[in-house]
């Protein structure tokens, strides 16, 4: 029966949930990241910290949306644990700073000891970065429990063991060539109706999604819409971060990886473009043949050129395969990783995009 309901059933739940799951308002979305940013200027403030750093010393991963929860079927990190564990170790061996930019603890579908209980290994491995003070936690609509439950101090000191503050944003400052550079951090869903602390959300997603998902073992976390155009969420954030100056936004949220304002398909048709111009046709033919691997296959009059490269979005680690997708601030570069496991079942990381920052800024000086 279950076999027979999955395959009735999936297809139309995924439609339903990616209609109804997000619904960004653009005045929403514009004032809250203009007053977040504010406030994390504003030394008073706690909502935020502001931590200055050196472009080619400098190493700062970010990855966001694991939605660590019970190891059940509804459970849509489980599969990519192993991953992540092997990130983190890499990461932390390379001396990187860690920010967790929310989304990290599923706490709209399990309670907070389920958690705690399921995910030792991972809360260890963070505590790591806690140990050496290279830990950044910001919280997001999933758990928002950090921000706003009062037993939220004893509970992160009984998975970490020391006291901490987590923080709604974060802002890195860097000069470069002597030209300033901001990258604002925060998880992404601030100005969405669906998921802005909306309680109604929070109880559909416990006592209706999770049992759904759990009985028919749904993850719409799959690798192929992640390539896909834009939500209409990271448009809005990409246009809030086109009109800012010296600056780039890093957000996560919609689980869709974002570089220099791009997915990675949408980049793909950039990159054929130019190959047309070239009369480059080894390059078209292989750009062809991984371009018929997505959605938008036909859709060769597309126009991204217009792009300005300020917009970034983590991805998620939980996607449905087990993959997981960040973004790095290392060596004088910012990149989109990947880690994926090969065929023997082992964790790698892959750059799938790369750009200097020195280069960056200079066409980051165009005006808006």
């Amino acid at each position: 029966m279950r076999r027979f309901l999955q395959k009735l059933l999936s297809r139309p739940i995924i439609r339903l949930s990616d209609k109804y799951s997000s619904k960004p308002n653009h005045r929403r979305v514009f004032s809250s990241l203009t007053l977040l940013r504010k406030k994390i200027i504003n030394p008073k403030s706690n909502r935020g910290i502001v931590i200055p750093f050196d472009s080619a010393e400098g190493r700062f991963i970010v990855l966001s949306d694991q939605h660590k929860g019970a190891r059940d079927n509804s459970d849509d990190f489980a599969l990519a644990e192993k991953n992540y564990l092997a990130a983190l170790d890499y990461y932390d061996q390379e001396r990187f700073t860690y920010i967790n930019l929310g989304d990290s603890e599923e706490l709209w579908e399990n309670l907070f000891l389920t958690v705690k209980h399921h995910n030792k290994a991972t809360f260890e491995a963070e505590k790591k970065f806690l140990d050496r003070d290279a830990f950044v936690k910001i919280f997001g609509n999933h758990d928002l429990y950090w921000d706003n439950d009062p037993l939220a101090p004893i509970s992160l000191y009984q998975i970490y063991s020391k006291k901490f503050k987590v923080y709604e944003g974060i802002i890195l400052q860097t000069t470069i060539n002597k030209k300033p550079l901001d990258i604002y951090m925060t998880h992404g869903h601030q100005g969405d109706l669906q998921c802005d602390g909306n309680w109604f959300s929070k109880w559909f997603v416990s006592n209706v999604w999770a049992p759904v998902q759990s009985y028919l073992c749904i993850n719409l976390n799959t690798p192929a819409n992640n390539n896909d155009l834009k939500t209409a969420h990271n448009q809005m954030m990409y246009e809030w971060s086109s009109r800012q100056n010296n600056t780039l936004l890093i957000t996560g949220h919609t689980h869709q990886p974002v570089f220099q304002s791009l997915t990675h398909i949408e980049s793909l048709y950039i990159q054929r473009a130019r190959a047309e111009k070239n009369n480059d046709v080894n390059e078209i033919n292989k750009l062809n043949v991984e371009i018929t691997k997505r959605h938008l296959e036909n859709d060769s009059s597309l126009d991204f050129t217009g792009y300005r490269p300020t917009y970034f979005n983590s991805g998620c680690c939980c996607f449905d395969d087990g993959d997981i997708t960040g973004i790095e601030i290392a060596d004088g570069f910012v990149r989109l990783i990947k880690w994926e496991y090969d065929t023997q079942g082992n964790s790698g990381r892959i750059i799938l995009e790369e750009r200097d920052l020195a280069s960056l800024i200079n066409e980051l000086e165009t005006k808006v």
